[in-house]
């Protein structure tokens, strides 16, 4: 793409941005998340020697080494990834929200140094491992709920996938043990198996902080008596219902089939209430990643 073209697409994609309420609330996210993970990385992982890969990883070894701030190696090292971004994963709203997402990264990292010890607050291995993985993981998860990228590892990951159909937890897992093997190079294997835990932990507490403490449940329950089955669950659970025609592989029966999604806490009152209406029911319960729409988080929050 040319500088012609790229002004003017820019120039294009600004005249129909419209700034809503949403947008406030995703760049609000964004702005608060990257600033949790900059006090992450100043109270725990910088001063533990912990790298927990991708760019900001690969930052820590270039400042041990060089001593070069990491917040500017941050910055630096996400301008081609940015520029790709751009490019694959969608134009200006992809790109401010994660220009904002580096800028304040690589701002408050180099910030928080005139305000926090070297030292941290321990110099516990295993204690920076979890608060700085969990500090880190929800600052994600803001970022995410923002509906943007903190850079680094997130935008290979999506270009990866986007590009060349590779899964983003394989990118993830190639771009950051990469990062932590170079880490044990420079630093200590035992420091190196230590940003492993990190890794895994801010997994996990990004996830719990982009989706909440909800986990969903689908159920799909065989049964002769439907009717009472499905106002039971409607009346009790306060949640609806779908029926589905099936037929029997063996018998050739035609059966009615309830779906319906809830949550994990109401699976034993479920289960009391296809025991009592038929004990005789079939019942299999699976897990749903997200549910959106009346009685969950309402399907409008997720446009952009």
């Amino acid at each position: 793409m040319s500088m012609k073209d790229f002004k003017h697409q820019l120039g294009k994609e600004i005249s129909t941005m419209k700034f809503s309420r949403d947008t406030v609330k995703d760049f609000t996210f964004v702005i608060f998340g990257v600033i949790i993970q900059a006090f992450a990385m100043r109270l725990f992982l910088v001063p533990a020697f912990l790298v927990s890969g991708g760019v900001s990883g690969a930052a820590q070894l270039i400042n041990h080494l060089s001593g070069f701030p990491i917040g500017l190696m941050v910055l630096i090292g996400n301008i081609p990834l940015f520029i790709l971004g751009w490019r694959y994963l969608g134009g200006l709203r992809f790109a401010l929200r994660t220009a904002v997402a580096i800028i304040f990264f690589s701002f408050f990292t180099n910030f928080l140094v005139l305000f926090i010890s070297p030292e941290g607050v321990t110099d516990d291995l295993v204690l920076n491992s979890i608060y700085g993985g969990l500090m880190y993981g929800i600052g994600l998860g803001m970022v995410y709920r923002g509906k943007g990228t903190s850079g680094g590892s997130d935008i290979l990951g999506r270009i990866l996938n986007h590009r060349f159909g590779i899964s983003i937890s394989t990118s993830y897992l190639i771009t950051d043990s990469l990062v932590v093997l170079l880490g044990g190079l420079v630093f200590d294997w035992e420091r190196a198996l230590y940003g492993l835990a990190v890794i895994y932990v801010s997994g996990l507490a990004a996830e719990i902080a982009f989706e909440g403490r909800a986990v969903y449940r689908t159920a799909m329950i065989v049964t002769c008596d439907p009717e009472a089955v499905s106002q039971r669950i409607m009346e009790a659970l306060e949640r609806g219902v779908t029926m589905l025609h099936g037929t029997g592989g063996y018998t050739h029966e035609d059966r009615t089939v309830i779906y319906s999604v809830i949550t994990q806490s109401e699976i034993p009152q479920l289960k009391e209430i296809v025991k009592e209406v038929d004990p005789k029911a079939f019942m299999v319960i699976g897990q749903a990643h997200e549910a959106l729409g009346e009685g969950f988080r309402p399907l409008i929050e997720q446009k952009t």
